[in-house]
């Protein structure tokens, strides 16, 4: 049986849909070398659209 590698830390499971974006290259490479990159950028994306569409 397959291990799930990724766990959620919310109660609300994430979409299956991933939202993808171009970056420059290196970004990628430099966005994992940061602790907890998937989170932080979660953040960042629901203040985003908070700041954006006064949500």
């Amino acid at each position: 049986m397959p291990t799930k590698k990724f766990r959620p830390n919310e109660q609300t499971a994430y979409s299956k849909a991933p939202v993808q974006v171009k970056v420059l290259p290196g970004v990628r490479e430099r966005l994992k070398t940061i602790d907890n990159w998937q989170n932080k950028l979660r953040q960042l994306i629901d203040k985003l659209i908070d700041e954006e569409l006064g949500g």
